[in-house]
């Protein structure tokens, strides 16, 4: 299945339960100033989780455009040098606002998974919330109890307060979540160490590849929690390792999300991709291949690289990449700027504002290129 049909089986999945589909919120926001960019679904319905707004629908469903490179989500320098770290990710999501909640979400996330996308029901483990001393909550045996209808206990793990409790602030709506994990390592790998002893511990091909997030509580400036008036559910799945999972790749970057930018790098620079971790070329390429992504989307979405703020960060990402390129795949003339096209077609039916100013994305790419070309070249 390729990544259009994987995203679209997604959408239409919960269309047909009741779910509104909306599009992505830019990457760029103008009216919140706690954040530089949207760096999760949740984003921009926060206000009805504070109960500032109520929504039109109760129930939706998108595809979010992310980006991690500031504050608490940092992953930059990560970013090339392994298989699975990005700048900007696609976060598929499905929402409840005071509608279904543990039990439909449990049910709906197990049938997409085994039923639609055949993910083999034996590489996936399930984590519930294993309570917590300090904010006086016990283990989620709601969700827990669900959960044992699709899967046998030994496949559920209590998880810590850092990994299965998602706050959105100091103060705010808050609540207990249940990943899912896939073990995507060969046969012989599987028999020496079960995945189970694997979850969230770093490994790139036993990985967390959806959260579903049950808003119950309100964590008061006191640090106390107390019940919501209303129950919200707020899902979130990285596409790219959905894609990795589905099309059986061990890199997010050997599925057809990432090849087309890749290849044409290649291509451009006369080399081979192997996809190792240590040879500078390999590096080099997928370091390229994301950083146009988060480039050219965040520029896209009205944000020009700059000296300060989120300006600057754009800025850095690119010259990042063309540092890379000019350095182990020996683009001495621009070559960054050809890499929109290519990213724009490829996306022009999911995220169409790229593809609708490809001419202007590339003009402002290309000026940042040469500038920072003369920069490198004096040395």
């Amino acid at each position: 299945m390729d990544s259009a049909s994987i995203r679209r089986k997604f959408l239409d999945f919960f269309e047909n339960k009741g779910h509104k589909i909306v599009p992505s919120a830019p990457l760029v926001l103008k009216n919140d100033p706690s954040l530089l960019f949207t760096n999760s679904g949740m984003v921009q319905f926060k206000d009805y989780f504070l109960g500032n707004s109520v929504a039109k629908f109760k129930r939706i469903a998108d595809t979010q455009k992310c980006l991690r490179v500031s504050g608490k989500h940092n992953d930059l320098e990560d970013v090339g040098l392994d298989t699975y770290h990005h700048t900007m990710f696609e976060m598929l999501g499905n929402w409840s606002f005071g509608d279904y909640f543990k039990k439909e979400a449990i049910a709906w996330a197990w049938e997409l998974l085994t039923e639609e996308y055949k993910l083999p029901k034996d590489r996936l483990y399930v984590t519930v919330f294993g309570g917590d001393k300090n904010d006086n909550l016990p283990v989620d045996e709601e969700a827990k109890e669900l959960w044992k209808q699709f899967v046998s206990e030994d496949r559920i793990i209590h998880g810590s307060k850092k990994d299965n409790f998602w706050e959105m602030g100091e103060q705010g709506p808050c609540g207990p979540c249940s990943e899912i994990h896939i073990d995507l390592r060969p046969e012989s790998e599987v028999k020496k160490k079960p995945g189970k002893e694997l979850v969230n511990s770093d490994h790139p091909q036993v990985v967390e590849i959806w959260n579903l997030v049950f808003i119950q509580f309100n964590r008061l400036a006191s640090g106390a929690l107390e019940p919501l008036p209303d129950k919200h559910v707020d899902t979130g799945m990285g596409f790219e390792r959905l894609c990795m999972a589905i099309q059986g790749k061990t890199s997010n970057y050997d599925t057809d999300v990432f090849r087309p930018l890749m290849d044409f790098i290649a291509n451009e620079a006369g080399v081979n991709y192997t996809g190792s971790t240590e040879g500078k070329s390999d590096i080099a390429i997928r370091v390229t291949a994301d950083h146009i992504r988060a480039v050219a989307f965040t520029i896209a979405d009205g944000q020009l690289p700059s000296n300060t703020g989120a300006g600057y960060v754009i800025r850095r990402i690119l010259r990042r990449a063309v540092r890379y390129g000019f350095s182990y795949l020996n683009f001495k003339e621009p070559f960054f700027h050809k890499l929109v096209p290519v990213l724009a077609n490829q996306f022009k039916d999911v995220f169409p504002e790229l593809h609708q100013q490809i001419e202007y994305v590339t003009r402002v790419v290309l000026e940042e290129e040469v500038s920072f070309l003369r920069t490198l070249e004096r040395g």
